[in-house]
């Protein structure tokens, strides 16, 4: 299976599946002598993990990681670091009636049409689960950016319908869904139990925003830091699609009403999102992440066997209601992974 490694010159490869033994990350590039310790990277993956039992999955993992190299005496020696997070709470029987069946919205289909084989115990590769491994390494590359004063934001603007009226960035530890807006959170709180009631799942938006980047990273054709970026937050199982500054927005804007103005002391406004013929313009980078709803559900649809035949059915089995809000430091994860890689690009042509 090809398409597991991300990144330029600080590469990052994932491994593992939702039921194995364990998952991991090896990343190849980082510079040398950064400060990095176990607890750095698992203050990250606290983020991740399942935090609210009224609308989350009951698997809990803790979510601990190992490094095995590229570390000594607590600084980065510059050779690859792996890093790997086992897996302790793994119970594969409820996937058992799904062996032969293929489940609407999912990788079933595609996995089983491109390889022949696969992993049916919670998706394998496919499963969110994968998404562990890409927070640990965003944790290295989140250590790099520190030492250059570049932070990274991410938190649920929309759920379930019900979108964040208010930024109160403070609000976003004090709530488990990650959102700005405490009344909004509360609401999301209450759809989300009614979908999950239901048996279905839902949908939303996480928002991310960079602060501290600096002017000139990118490059105007292929390697745009819009396309990058857009490429990094797609290639998350559950995000459908992904806007930067005003987005579709600017669709319905005359040009007068969406370019930027900039006067002495900078730019008015920010409707480019911080890029501008694809390169950063030291102004803050906004980018906002479409989230499917979570495909295992447990109301009746109808599908297919892997021998074509027709049946219908409900995904039993411990799932969240959405992938948000453990979605959002992933988001957060693989943009901070864009960066990086720009910015060690940019200083190795100075």
């Amino acid at each position: 299976m090809a398409g597991n490694t991300f990144g330029t010159l600080f590469r990052v490869t994932t491994w593992g599946e939702s039921h194995g033994p364990a998952l991991g990350a090896v990343i190849d590039g980082c510079p040398a002598g950064l400060a990095l310790a176990e607890e750095d990277i698992n203050r990250e993956l606290a983020w991740r993990r399942s935090r609210d039992s009224r609308v989350s999955t009951a698997r809990r993992e803790p979510d601990q990681v190992e490094i095995l190299s590229g570390v000594f005496e607590g600084r980065t020696t510059g050779t690859p670091i792996s890093l790997v997070i086992r897996n302790r709470d793994v119970d594969s029987s409820p996937y058992d009636p799904l062996k032969h069946v293929f489940r609407p919205g999912h990788a079933d289909y595609t996995y089983w049409h491109k390889y022949g084989i696969r992993d049916w115990r919670g998706s394998g590769r496919a499963s969110g689960r994968e998404t562990v491994a890409r927070v640990a390494a965003g944790a290295v590359a989140k250590k790099v950016l520190d030492e250059h004063g570049i932070t990274v934001v991410a938190y649920t603007l929309a759920l379930g319908g019900i979108r964040a009226e208010t930024l109160e960035l403070g609000e976003i530890e004090r709530n488990s869904l990650f959102c700005p807006d405490p009344d909004a959170a509360a609401k999301m709180i209450k759809r989300l139990e009614q979908v999950k009631a239901a048996g279905d799942s839902a949908g939303g938006v996480v928002e991310i925003r960079v602060q501290g980047c600096p002017a000139g990273l990118g490059e105007p054709v292929f390697a745009k830091v819009s396309g990058l970026l857009g490429f990094a937050l797609m290639g998350i199982g559950a995000v459908k699609g992904v806007e930067i500054g005003s987005g579709f927005a600017a669709a319905n804007r005359m040009g007068s009403e969406n370019n930027d103005p900039i006067g002495p002391m900078g730019f008015f406004s920010n409707h480019a999102g911080g890029i501008l013929g694809g390169i950063s313009t030291g102004q803050e980078i906004v980018v906002r992440a479409a989230v499917k709803p979570i495909s295992s559900i447990e109301k009746e649809q109808q599908t297919i066997t892997q021998d074509g035949q027709p049946t219908t059915i409900s995904v039993k089995g411990r799932h969240d209601v959405s992938a948000i809000p453990r979605i959002v430091p992933v988001c957060a994860a693989m943009v901070r992974l864009v960066l990086v890689d720009l910015l060690l690009q940019q200083r190795a042509i100075k």
